[in-house]
C-alpha cells in the first residue's frame, strides 16, 4: 500500500507546477537580460529571483493619457505556450501584452493615444486585484471577459496561457477561464509585454517560462 502511495505520489503534479517546469525560462531571476523597458517604469529583481515593476513616485509625472509603463521580450514571438506567476497590490492593475507590433509605442509622453495602446493593436490579458473596471483577471481585454472564481486575492497567482493563430485561452492557477479566436486582422507574431497600468500600480513576476509551438 505504501509502494502505491509513493507511486501515486511521484505521477500527480498539479498543472501549475508541470507548465513550470517545463519550457524555456523568458526571465533568468538575475537580471533584465533579454528584455526592454518601455515608459517610465522601473524593473528591479531582487535576490530571490522576483521581477518587481514600480514608478518613482519622486519624480513629476507627465500629464498624459494613457500613462502606462511596459517590459517588452526583445524577440517576437509566434504560436507559443506561456507559464509565468504574478502578485499584485491592493487595487493593482496590470496586464500581459501578446502581439503587440508597436511595442507600446503610444502608451505614455506627447504621443500617448489611449486609442492605440498594446490592447487595440495586438492583446492584453487582464490583471487586476480589487481593481474595479469590469474585466476580471485572465480576461482578453476588449474582446472577452473571463470566468470568475479561480483567483487567490492579495496572493502569487499564476497564468498558462496559450497563444495561437486561431485562439488564446487562458487558465488562471490551472482552471480554465477564457477561450477566444482572436481577431483575424491583428498580428500574429510580436513580443510578450508587462503591463504598469498607472503610477500607482506595483506588480510581481516570477517563473516566466515559454515553450515554442514549432510549424510542421
Amino acid at each position: 500500500m505504501r509502494r502505491i502511495a509513493a507511486a501515486l505520489l511521484v505521477l500527480y503534479v498539479s498543472p501549475t507546477a508541470f507548465a513550470a517546469s517545463h519550457g524555456v525560462a523568458l526571465f533568468n531571476g538575475k537580471n533584465l537580460d533579454g528584455w526592454e523597458s518601455v515608459g517610465d517604469g522601473v524593473w528591479t529583481v531582487t535576490r530571490d529571483g522576483v521581477l518587481i515593476g514600480q514608478r518613482d513616485l519622486r519624480k513629476p509625472r507627465p500629464k498624459t493619457n494613457p500613462d502606462q509603463a511596459w517590459l517588452y521580450t526583445r524577440r517576437d514571438f509566434e504560436e507559443f505556450d506561456l507559464h509565468l506567476e504574478w502578485w499584485t497590490r491592493l487595487g493593482g492593475n496590470s496586464g500581459i501584452s501578446l502581439r503587440d507590433a508597436s511595442r507600446a509605442r503610444w502608451s505614455f509622453g506627447p504621443e500617448a493615444d489611449p486609442r492605440r495602446t498594446p490592447s487595440h493593436i495586438g492583446y492584453e490579458i487582464q490583471i487586476i486585484n480589487g481593481y474595479n473596471d469590469g474585466h476580471p483577471s485572465g480576461s482578453l481585454y476588449l474582446f472577452q471577459k473571463a470566468r470568475t472564481g479561480a483567483q487567490i486575492d492579495n496572493d502569487w497567482n499564476a497564468f498558462d496561457i496559450e497563444s495561437r493563430k486561431d485562439k488564446i485561452r487562458i487558465k488562471l492557477n490551472g482552471q480554465l477561464v477564457m477561450e477566444h479566436p482572436g481577431d483575424q486582422k491583428r498580428p500574429t507574431t510580436g513580443p510578450i509585454g508587462l503591463q504598469l497600468h498607472d503610477p500607482q500600480s506595483i506588480v510581481m513576476f516570477r517563473n516566466i517560462r515559454i515553450v515554442e509551438i514549432k510549424k510542421r
